[in-house]
Formats: structure tokens, C-alpha cells, sequence
């Protein structure tokens, strides 16, 4: 077989670029796993050292509790003359069936010999085998020390074996003991204590982490979200960018196509060029205006305006070109940004005188300033887009009608929200459009 050649084998990987967005909205999620994962490690120590405290008190406490138990007995073991031990007033004093008792004393000589038992218990309320109860007793000898340890039953149940070691009356310091007493007390109650807590500790160690994960997840929110808005700001400004130069910048590179050609007079080229050149610097403008408003970089001087006398001079430097615009204007003050104001009332202007006719016949605006703080902007053109002033989107970009962008209705309502105030469109008593600009007074 010929070995295949290195192209087919190659493996193709595909990876997928994030946009902006997508990369916060992930460190988002990283944010909140890391916060929630943070939260579990804490819980889950402090949880695990609350189950184990709760373990090892409850045997402590029974521990104490048979410790108690031995020491009295081994108070009535006696031994006589020739060192045997006598269990019999134990016997006679104490009932040793519940808990049960157990006597196991340790052979003389060496060796591995198992303890003997002196005395057993003849109705014993638990029983363990007798392997359990030799291993319990040997391991306290060894030790020279109490021992517990937890086995089960003959039927089953679980168990707890303490064996405390006692010593000869005459025994030296340094001597083996005597023997062992071993007694045994039921941990079933106390184990299904324990497996409860265990299971309330988790229940709520869970519930504290989905907690934790959701508060990490509003905050994290929180904490992104001016970025987030800051990212929509910029990727809507290089939209608005990318879309509104595409169209003069071609119309320039086609017209200078034509004049390489020879195909026509190089003046109207530049006459044409200049309009294009000039309605890309407004685009320019307005796109910055807009960027800068939606950011909040533009500053508001918020101080009392005379609008009538702002509109009138919008009014004298709005290129007519034909059109025929009147004015009726009553003394008003406001309190706003004469710049911003100027932008927006020029835009409606702009608008009208562009819109506000059918084509080839001159456009006939009227503009009003009234006493309530309001300008008003009629024109008697073919009136609003259809659809778009019930939509509630005219003023958003991209949503004028006849070829513009949108961008001057777009920053008027910008700069009317930014003081306070609003701007509506509606017909015109004379078909065409109406738009209405209101700013707070002084």
C-alpha cells in the first residue's frame, strides 16, 4: 500500500473568532463560575470541618460516657490472697447486662494467649463476637491506655466497644495490667443524628453556592455592563460609518473614474466632487456628534437661552437654495446647550428642506417657536415614511426615508432627551410632516 501523503492526513482545525461582545459576555461567565467555584471551596471546608466536629464529638461524648461506667466497675473488682481476680460484688452491685460488661483478664506468661474471660454478662442487652471483644481488650492491654472502637452487633447493629485496662492492687509503675474491662453502648440513634446533619449541611452548602452563583452573576453583570454598552456605542458608530461613507466614497472614486476618461467636463466634476466632498463632512460630523452623545463625552452648558433668537439665526444661515422657509417666533428662555440646541433645530431644518417637497418644485417650511419652550417644523412635502412614526422608530438611525441615514433626526432626539425634553413627528395640517422639538424653560 502506498502511505498516504501528509495533505490528507493533516487534520483541519476550524476556530471561531468572538466578536467584542461574545468575548465579554464569556469573561462574564468566567467571572461567575470563578466566584461561584470560590464560594464552594469555602463552603465545602467549612462543611466538611462541621461534619467531622459533629463525628467525633458524639463518640467523645459516648466515649465519656463508658469511661464513666469502667472506672465504677473496676472501683469493685477485688482480688484475694493468691492474686485471682473476684468479680462476684461487681457482679452483685452493678447490673452488667445493660450496658454490658465484660471482665477479660490476661494469662500469666508471654506470648499471643487470648484474655480470659472472668466475667461475661449471662443476658446482655448487645452481643459482638467474641473475636471483637478479645481484638477491643488485647489492644487496651498493648496500649496501657482506654480504647474505642466502633463494630457491629452478632444481628447487625452498630456498636461502639470501650475497653479500659485496670491494674494489681500491689502493681509497680512500669507493670503489665491486670486485665480489661471491655463494655459496648449502641450508636444507631446517634449515626442517624449524624447522616441528617451531614445532609442539612450539604442541602445548604448547595443552595449557598447557586446563591453565590447568582449573585456573582447579577454583579458580574453589573460590573460589564458599562463595557458592554461602551462596545454596542462603538460597534453602532463604525456601522454608521461603514455604511454612510460607502456610498459618496464610491460616487468620488466613479467621478474621478470619468475624469481620467475625458468623458466629461472636468468643472462639473468638481462642482460635483465639492458636493460630495462637503455632504461626507456632515456625515463625518454628525457620526462624531452622535458617537460623542451616545458615549456621554459631550458635555451639557446647560444656561438660559433665548430660542427664538437661536432658531432665527439657524433660520438665516440654512442654505434656501429656492426653498422658502417662514418663520413666526415669540420671545422664549430656556435653559440648555446653545450648541446642541443649534444642531438639533438645524437638523430639523435640514431635514424639511430636503424632504419637504416633491421633487423639482421649491419646499414651503414653516417654522414656529412658541412661549412653552417648543419648536415647530412643518413642511408640505409627502409626509412621514409610512410605518415607521407608528413603529415608534423614526428617530432611530438608518431609518429616514428618501436616501438620508437618519443621523439628523436621530442626534435632534438625542440632544431634546439629553435636556430634559422630547421631540415628536406627526402630519402636518398641510400633508406633510411636523416635527415638534420642546426643551424645559428657565
Amino acid at each position: 500500500m502506498r502511505p498516504r501523503s501528509a495533505a490528507r492526513t493533516r487534520t483541519r482545525t476550524r476556530t471561531r473568532t468572538l466578536t467584542p461582545t461574545a468575548r465579554v459576555r464569556r469573561l462574564r461567565r468566567h467571572i461567575t463560575a470563578l466566584f461561584a467555584l470560590t464560594s464552594a471551596v469555602g463552603l465545602i471546608g467549612m462543611a466538611v470541618f462541621a461534619v467531622h466536629s459533629d463525628d467525633r464529638r458524639w463518640r467523645q461524648q459516648l466515649d465519656q460516657s463508658m469511661g464513666q461506667d469502667t472506672s465504677w466497675a473496676i472501683g469493685l473488682l477485688i482480688t484475694d490472697e493468691d492474686g485471682r481476680l473476684d468479680t462476684r460484688e461487681l457482679a452483685d452491685t452493678m447490673g452488667t447486662g445493660c450496658p454490658p460488661l465484660t471482665v477479660l483478664s490476661v494469662p500469666p506468661g508471654e506470648g499471643d494467649a487470648p484474655l480470659t474471660v472472668d466475667h461475661a454478662p449471662r443476658r446482655p442487652c448487645l452481643t459482638v463476637s467474641s473475636s471483637d471483644l478479645q481484638a477491643a481488650g488485647a489492644a487496651a492491654v498493648r496500649g496501657e491506655h482506654s480504647t474505642a472502637v466502633d463494630r457491629h452487633t452478632t444481628d447487625g447493629r452498630p456498636v461502639r466497644l470501650y475497653a479500659d485496662p485496670f491494674y494489681a492492687p500491689e502493681a509497680v509503675e512500669g507493670e503489665a495490667p491486670q486485665g480489661v474491662i471491655v463494655t459496648m453502648a449502641g450508636t444507631a440513634d446517634q449515626r442517624a443524628d449524624h447522616r441528617r446533619l451531614t445532609w442539612l449541611v450539604a442541602g445548604a452548602c448547595a443552595v449557598l453556592v447557586c446563591l453565590s452563583a447568582a449573585v456573582g452573576h447579577l454583579l458580574s453583570g453589573r460590573a460589564i455592563r458599562p463595557a458592554l454598552a461602551a462596545l454596542r456605542q462603538q460597534e453602532a458608530f463604525l456601522a454608521d460609518a461603514a455604511h454612510d461613507l460607502r456610498t459618496p466614497a464610491a460616487s468620488l472614486r466613479t467621478l474621478a473614474e470619468t475624469a481620467l476618461r475625458g468623458e466629461t467636463d472636468s468643472t462639473d466634476v468638481l462642482r460635483r466632487s465639492l458636493r460630495l466632498a462637503d455632504g461626507m463632512g456632515g456625515l463625518v460630523d454628525g457620526l462624531l456628534t452622535r458617537a460623542r452623545l451616545m458615549s456621554g463625552t459631550e458635555t451639557l452648558v446647560r444656561e438660559p437661552l433665548r430660542l427664538d433668537q437661536l432658531v432665527e439665526g439657524v433660520v438665516a444661515d440654512a442654505p434656501a437654495e429656492g426653498h422658502r422657509v417662514t418663520l413666526r417666533a415669540e420671545e422664549t428662555v430656556v435653559v440648555a446647550d446653545p450648541d446642541l440646541v443649534r444642531r438639533a433645530v438645524g437638523n430639523l431644518l435640514g431635514n424639511a428642506l430636503a424632504h419637504g417637497h416633491a421633487p423639482g418644485e421649491p419646499a414651503e417650511v414653516v417654522v414656529t417657536v412658541s412661549a412653552d419652550g417648543s419648536v415647530v417644523v412643518e413642511d408640505a412635502g409627502p409626509g412621514l415614511p409610512p410605518g415607521l412614526a407608528e413603529a415608534g422608530t423614526l428617530f432611530d438611525r438608518f431609518r429616514s426615508g428618501g436616501g438620508s441615514t437618519g443621523l439628523g433626526l436621530s442626534i435632534a432626539a438625542w440632544v431634546a432627551h439629553a435636556h430634559g425634553g422630547d421631540l415628536t413627528a406627526g402630519p402636518a395640517e398641510g400633508g406633510g410632516a411636523r416635527f415638534v422639538l420642546r426643551l424645559p424653560l428657565a
